[in-house]
C-alpha cells in the first residue's frame, strides 16, 4: 500500500535510484527552487499584495524532501500579512523515510525553523491524507500520498499556485500526462499560475489544451529553460453531487460549539487557530465529563486489510491526533505516553486478519507483527502470544488534551450551563444559543459535538444517533504490574502505569441509561483481562483481587448506524425531502438544485469509542469547510461522513427515518 522512497546517496545528496534523477540541482537546490516556483509564481508579490485575513492555496505535484514546501512557507512569513493564511497540498507517492529526509534538509542551515517544525511531526505515512499544522494553525500542509492521477481526482481547492515538480518528464512519464494537466486545470481558482523545472514540448503542449497560456522563460544554472503559466480558460468542471457539498462561507468569523468534550474542544480549536471567535458552551461544571472524562484513553488503530472508509478514517485521524499531541501536548505522566501499542492476537480470526493487514504494505513505522517473545519482551510481562505494535501508539488522559485545546485565547468557555434552544436570526444571520435564564452565546455558525444529545434540536432530530454504556475499571498498581511497559489491546485494554494505577476496559452496554459504576462490569473487565493477558491478571492479584479497592467511571459513547461518525453540515430535513424527491425513483439522476441547509449548523459527533483518533481530525474537516479551504480528507470519505448521507439512503430506499434514539433490531 505504502512504498518510502529508496535513497542512494552522491555527494551528500539524495538520488532516486527507481527513476535515475535527483531531488534537487546539485548546484544549488534551494536557489532553483526560488527562481522556478516562487519566482516562477511571482509568490513574494502575490503574497505581499494579500488583503488581510485572506488565505493562499498552493498545490504541489512530489513532495520528495519537502524543499519547496519549506521555502514557500518560509517566503509567505516574510511577505504575507500577519493574519492571511497558507494553504498547502502536496501528492507524493513514495514518501521519504524521517531520516532520510532529515539528512536531505540539513544541507539548508537557514531554513532549520522550519525543517525542525515539520520533522517534529513527521512520523508514519500510509497511503491516504495527511494534515499538518504550523505557524498556531496559519500554515497547513495537507499531504496525499499515492499516485498523484488517484489522488487529486479526490481533492475539492481552489489553487493559486501549482507547483510542477517531480522527476523529469522522460523518467517518469507515467505522471506527466494529460490526465494530470486537466486536474491541474480543473482545481485552479481563476488566473491561477503554474511554474515548472521542464520546458519539455509534451508538457507545455498539454498545459496549453487544458486551459493555460504556456510561456518558456530562462531557467535556473544550466538549465537553459523552464515553463510557467496562467489560467486562461478554466475548464467546465463535472457534476458534484449537491448534498454532499459545503454551505458558502459566512462573512462572521464567530461559532458557538456545543460540547465539551474532545470533539467540541478539537472543533473550537481548529476553528480559533483560523481566526474565529468561539464559545464552547458545555452543560457540566467542568470540560471533560461524558466519555472524554476517562483516565486513560488509548491511541487505537484497529484497522481492516480491506480499507474500507472507516480504517480509512482511522489511519488519517491516527496521524492528526499523534501529531497535535507530539507538536502542542507534551508527554508526561499526566497527559499521555508514546508507549507503544500491542494488540494482541487472542485467537485464530484475530492472527489471520492481523495477518492480512500485516501483508497490506503498511510501513513498518505504523505497525509491526511480533512473535510472542517479542511481545512479551515489549510488554515487559509474559504474552500468551505475538500480535501486531504499533510503535507510535500509546495512552493518552483525554481530559488533559481538552484542556489543552480548549485553553486558546480565542475561545470563551461556559460551563454548567445548557442549551436549551437555538434561535436563528435571519436579518443579522446569527445564532443565539439560550439557556434556562438568558442567552448563553451568540455565533454565525453553530457546532454541535455533544455526542447523542446533538439530536435533541428541532434541526437535527432527523440524525440516526445511538448511545452505547462504557464503564473504566481502575486498579492500584503492585510492584508486579508495574513490569507492564505497553498498552495492550484485544476485546478490552489495559494501560500501563499512571498515577499508581492502572485502567482498563471497557465494557459495551446498549439499551441502558443507567450511568452509576456497578461491580459486575468491573468483574466483566477484570474477566476480559483475565483472557488477553494472564500475566497482567495475576500480577494484578488475579482472582483475590478485592472489589472494592477497585475504581472506575461511566459514560455513553454515540455512534452511528455504519459506525462512522457524523462531520459536516445539517440539512432541512424535510426540505431535503422535497428537494430530491426524484432520486426516489432513479437514484442516478444528476440533481443541481443546492442542498436546503439549515444555515451555519453543522455536526461532529458519533465517535463511538475512537473519538480520540477521528475527532480531533474532524474538527479540522469542519473548520476547511466553514473557510472554504482544501479539506483534510478525500472526497469519497467526507461523503461517507456527511450528515446527509442518511436523508439520501431513506429517500433512495423509500424509508421514513427513524426517530433519533431508536435502536436498531
Amino acid at each position: 500500500m505504502t512504498s518510502h522512497a529508496s535513497l542512494d546517496w552522491q555527494d551528500g545528496q539524495p538520488v532516486s535510484p527507481a527513476f535515475g534523477d535527483v531531488y534537487f540541482s546539485r548546484e544549488s537546490g534551494l536557489e532553483e527552487t526560488r527562481h522556478v516556483f516562487l519566482a516562477g509564481n511571482r509568490l513574494p508579490e502575490r503574497f505581499a499584495a494579500l488583503p488581510a485575513g485572506a488565505r493562499f492555496t498552493i498545490a504541489e505535484t512530489g513532495f520528495g524532501t519537502g524543499l519547496n514546501f519549506l521555502a514557500a512557507w518560509a517566503c509567505f512569513l516574510a511577505h504575507a500579512p500577519a493574519d492571511s493564511r497558507l494553504s498547502f497540498v502536496s501528492t507524493e507517492k513514495f514518501p521519504l523515510r524521517r531520516e532520510d529526509m532529515a539528512r536531505a534538509l540539513a544541507l539548508w542551515p537557514e531554513l532549520e525553523r522550519e525543517r525542525d517544525a515539520l520533522l517534529t511531526q513527521y512520523g508514519s505515512l500510509p497511503s491516504g491524507w495527511h494534515r499538518f499544522l504550523f505557524e498556531e494553525g496559519r500554515v497547513t500542509l495537507t499531504l496525499l500520498v499515492g499516485d498523484v492521477l488517484e489522488t487529486l481526482p479526490e481533492l475539492d481547492a481552489q489553487v493559486d499556485a501549482w507547483f510542477l515538480d517531480g522527476f523529469a518528464p522522460a523518467r517518469n512519464p507515467d505522471m506527466w500526462q494529460p490526465a494530470l494537466f486537466a486536474q491541474v486545470a480543473r482545481l485552479c481558482a481563476p488566473h491561477g499560475t503554474f511554474a515548472t523545472f521542464t520546458s519539455a514540448g509534451a508538457v507545455r503542449r498539454g498545459l496549453a489544451e487544458a486551459g493555460f497560456a504556456v510561456r518558456k522563460v530562462p531557467g535556473h544554472g544550466l538549465k537553459r529553460e523552464m515553463s510557467i503559466g496562467e489560467l486562461e480558460r478554466p475548464p467546465q468542471q463535472g457534476w458534484q453531487a449537491p448534498w454532499y457539498a459545503c454551505p458558502t462561507p459566512p462573512v462572521e468569523r464567530s461559532a458557538i460549539v456545543i460540547g465539551g468534550g474532545i470533539a467540541g474542544a478539537s472543533t473550537a480549536f481548529s476553528l480559533a487557530e483560523r481566526g474565529w471567535r468561539v464559545t464552547l458552551v458545555e452543560r457540566h461544571p467542568q470540560l471533560a465529563q461524558e466519555a472524554s472524562g476517562n483516565p486513560q484513553g488509548v491511541l487505537y488503530a484497529k484497522l481492516s486489510a480491506h480499507f474500507p472508509p472507516l480504517t480509512r478514517l482511522i489511519l488519517a485521524g491516527y496521524g492528526y491526533t499523534l501529531r497535535t499531541l507530539q507538536a502542542r501536548h507534551p508527554a508526561s505522566e499526566a497527559t499521555w505516553a508514546p508507549c507503544g501499542v500491542l494488540q494482541l492476537a487472542y485467537d485464530e480470526e484475530e492472527a489471520a486478519r492481523q495477518q492480512k493487514l500485516a501483508s497490506a504494505g503498511l510501513p513498518d513505522t505504523l505497525l509491526r507483527t511480533v512473535d510472542q517473545i517479542t511481545a512479551s519482551a515489549l510488554a515487559g510481562l509474559p504474552m500468551p502470544s505475538g500480535g501486531l505494535f504499533f510503535p507510535e501508539g500509546g495512552w493518552v488522559n483525554p481530559p488533559s488534551l481538552v484542556e489543552r485545546l480548549a485553553t486558546h485565547p480565542r475561545i470563551t468557555r461556559r460551563c454548567g450551563e445548557a442549551v436549551l434552544e437555538l434561535d436563528w436570526n435571519p436579518e443579522e444571520r446569527l445564532w443565539v444559543a439560550q439557556g434556562e435564564r438568558a442567552a448563553l452565546a451568540m455565533g454565525a455558525v453553530v457546532v454541535l459535538a455533544s455526542a447523542a444529545e446533538a439530536a435533541a434540536f428541532d434541526s437535527t432530530r432527523h440524525l440516526p444517533l445511538k448511545r452505547i454504556r462504557g464503564q473504566v475499571t481502575v486498579t492500584p498498581a503492585t510492584e508486579a504490574s508495574r513490569a507492564l511497559k505497553t498498552v495492550l489491546c484485544g476485546h478490552s485494554y489495559i494501560s500501563p502505569v499512571r498515577y499508581n494505577t492502572h485502567c482498563m476496559g471497557a465494557t459495551f452496554k446498549f439499551n441502558t441509561e443507567d450511568a452509576s459504576v456497578n461491580l459486575f462490569e468491573h468483574q466483566e473487565n477484570l474477566d476480559m483481562l483475565s483472557t488477553l493477558a494472564p500475566s497482567v491478571f495475576h500480577a494484578l492479584g488475579g482472582p483475590r483481587q478485592a472489589m472494592q479497592a477497585l475504581g472506575g467511571r461511566a459514560a455513553f459513547r454515540c455512534t452511528t448506524p455504519d459506525y462512522l461518525p457524523l462531520v459536516g453540515p445539517v440539512a432541512d430535513a424535510a426540505a431535503f425531502n422535497r428537494v430530491y424527491a426524484p432520486l426516489a425513483r432513479d437514484a442516478t439522476e444528476h440533481l443541481t438544485t443546492p442542498a436546503p441547509w439549515v444555515p451555519g449548523l453543522y455536526v461532529n459527533t458519533g465517535h463511538g469509542s475512537r473519538g480520540l483518533i477521528t475527532a480531533p481530525l474532524s474538527g479540522e474537516v469542519i473548520a476547511a469547510c466553514v473557510e472554504g479551504e482544501p479539506a483534510p480528507l478525500p472526497r469519497s470519505l467526507l461523503n461517507g461522513l456527511h450528515p446527509s448521507r442518511f436523508l439520501l439512503r431513506n429517500l433512495v430506499r423509500r424509508k421514513t427515518p427513524r426517530p433519533a434514539g431508536a435502536t436498531e433490531a
